[in-house]
């Protein structure tokens, strides 16, 4: 399986596991120049944005610890651009989910919150 292929799956995967959980989705893939958010559902209080990180193996670290800074930042400025072009004006809350997916299994670890955006 690709790099692109696993990340397909696994933004698919996520957005399984969302709606089992009764999130409402709005968007998926939103870009903004160069950036992109996977995912991005609302409540009655937030906007929250899902980064999903898919790995075949947690050998070289979790996935969720490839979302570094500089990308908190880039997803930060997408997210921003999102609300501003949906006039929403509900707080953003940016979550991460990361998957461990291969042929013995699948784990799904959802962090709400995983970050904020810096001032």
């Amino acid at each position: 399986m690709t790099h692109i292929e696993l990340g397909i799956l696994g933004e698919r995967l996520a957005l399984q596991y969302l709606r089992k959980k009764n999130v409402q989705i709005r968007d998926c893939n939103f870009r903004y120049k160069k950036g992109e958010i996977d995912i991005v559902a609302e409540t009655d209080d937030l906007i929250i944005v899902y980064e999903v990180k898919t790995r075949e193996t947690a050998e070289i670290g979790e996935p969720y610890k490839a979302v570094t800074r500089s990308k908190q930042r880039q997803i930060v400025k997408v997210a921003d651009a999102y609300v501003k072009a949906h006039n929403l004006e509900k707080e953003v809350q940016f979550d991460i989910i990361s998957i461990v997916h291969n042929s013995y299994r699948t784990k799904i670890e959802h962090i709400e919150n995983a970050f904020f955006p810096m001032l």
